[in-house]
């Protein structure tokens, strides 16, 4: 058993995450290489190698003759016969070199050609352990600044962030820990080329797969994103669990999850929406803070009219177009924001409001133009009720409420008289007759002290 080379292997593997069967192959190379060398051929040489002890034996297979020529590849019968005495001319027979009859060169190129072999295994392991890592977030830490790029050592290579991938106004500080996203993975001579970025979109996304339980298993879904970086994102949501608030599982309680992706990302604000199938719902959606009066999208021409109100047209608009900007960027669609007062002047903005306040003059004019007029007089029936019916509006409870109020002060009036008159229209229990004279009142039988007082 070879230790000392076992023990080589183990510790290279180990280190470098190279498999031992690609390392007993690069041994088998160099010492063909090494035969070819110092023989000048190596066609009829073979090297068996134990996968287990390590010891490997190199043999040459050469042609049994009477007198041997040409010693790479023939053998005389009486050297053959040393070996194995039943041989005769024309058979073959295998025989071992010794590895330490090389020479130097020879001995040199095979060691050349082994650390050849160790590199490309390490490029290889790298490439593959990082091109797995594609299109993910991961963890570095800054190393130096070289021009306006910065290195990012990912662990056993580095990365580099250049400048068009550094969020504006971003500095870092040497030894500091950043997460990136591993935009490309490039596999060179000198190694992989590993390019990662701050300003990428699928960073948001990631970051919240890694804070976010539910988005990570699945439950909610991160439809789409928008992203100016350093400044504001905009992030669709679905819930595939009708019992689970989308939203409400990505802000986390009081706002610790959706904060912890802030901080990362300096301060960045994020808005988190719900996602529609709807394209004007999800218009809406996208347009928040900012309230909408009414939505008209074309899902073919992936166009559409927003109208807002007046005072939210500076909100739904954002600061040098940047909230207009992301929710076109979120939805897909190409958003026109108007104000009421402009959508009511263009004639865009349809309203029963405007039908309902028009001038009553006008509305009656046309009512005689169109006869409903001459119909109510001929019915009998009120002119301003059929109006009304024909019109499709209701008699405002406030006029009913008028005509109630002063039937009943005619009412109150006819029976306001004074104290007489009333006598007259009651009915007296004895019997006396309210139409007859007053002087009938002193027929009455009226005792002393009745009202109080004596005479």
């Amino acid at each position: 058993m070879n230790m000392e080379l076992m023990e080589a292997l183990n510790i290279l593997e180990k280190e470098k995450d190279i498999s031992k069967d690609a390392l007993l192959g690069a041994i088998e190379q160099s010492l063909l290489l090494a035969c070819k060398n110092h023989f000048g051929k190596a066609d009829n040489v073979s090297v068996n190698i134990n996968p287990d002890t390590c010891d490997f034996k190199v043999y040459a297979e050469k042609t049994v003759v009477e007198q041997a020529e040409d010693p790479v590849l023939e053998i005389s019968l009486i050297d053959a016969q040393k070996q194995n005495g039943n041989v005769q001319v024309g058979d073959t027979v295998q025989v071992e070199i010794k590895s330490k009859e090389f020479g130097r060169i020879a001995t040199q190129n095979a060691k050349n050609v082994i650390l050849q072999k160790i590199r490309e295994e390490e490029r290889k392991v790298l490439y593959d352990q990082y091109y797995s890592k594609e299109k993910d977030v991961v963890t570095g830490i800054v190393q130096r600044y070289f021009g306006k790029h910065v290195s990012v050592n990912l662990g056993k290579v580095d990365a580099i962030l250049t400048e068009g991938e550094q969020i504006k106004g971003e500095h870092f500080e040497p030894t500091e820990r950043i997460k990136v996203y591993i935009v490309a993975v490039k596999d060179t001579t000198k190694g992989p080329k590993i390019l990662v970025s701050r300003t990428h979109p699928e960073l948001v996304k990631r970051l919240f797969e890694s804070e976010v339980t539910e988005v990570r298993e699945g439950i909610v879904e991160i439809k789409s994103i928008a992203r100016e970086a350093g400044s504001r994102s905009k992030i669709a949501v679905w819930s595939n669990d009708p019992d689970v608030d989308p939203v409400g599982s990505c802000v986390g309680l009081n706002g610790a999850r959706v904060n912890a992706i802030v901080h990362e990302l300096r301060g960045e604000k994020i808005d988190i929406i719900n996602w529609s199938d709807n394209p004007a719902l999800l218009i809406e959606n996208a347009l928040s803070p900012a309230k909408v009066i009414a939505v008209y999208a074309d899902p073919d021409e992936k166009t559409a009219l927003v109208v807002v109100p007046d005072y939210q047209l500076s909100l739904a608009i954002g600061r040098e177009g940047q909230n207009a900007r992301l929710a076109a960027h979120l939805t897909g669609f190409k958003i026109d924001i108007k104000s009421e007062t402009q959508a009511r002047q263009s004639g865009e903005l349809y309203s029963y409001e405007e039908e309902e306040s028009q001038d009553p003059e006008a509305l009656y004019a046309e009512a005689a133009g169109e006869g409903i007029i001459e119909d109510a007089e001929e019915t009998g029936l009120d002119t301003e009720t059929l109006f009304a019916e024909a019109e499709n509006l209701d008699i405002e409870e406030e006029k009913t409420e008028d005509f109630a109020a002063e039937e009943l002060e005619i009412e109150e009036s006819e029976t306001k008289e004074p104290e007489t008159q009333a006598f007259y229209e009651e009915e007296d229990d004895d019997g006396i007759d309210p139409e007859s004279d007053l002087t009938d009142l002193a027929f009455l039988d009226i005792e002393e002290g009745d009202f109080g007082y004596e005479e």
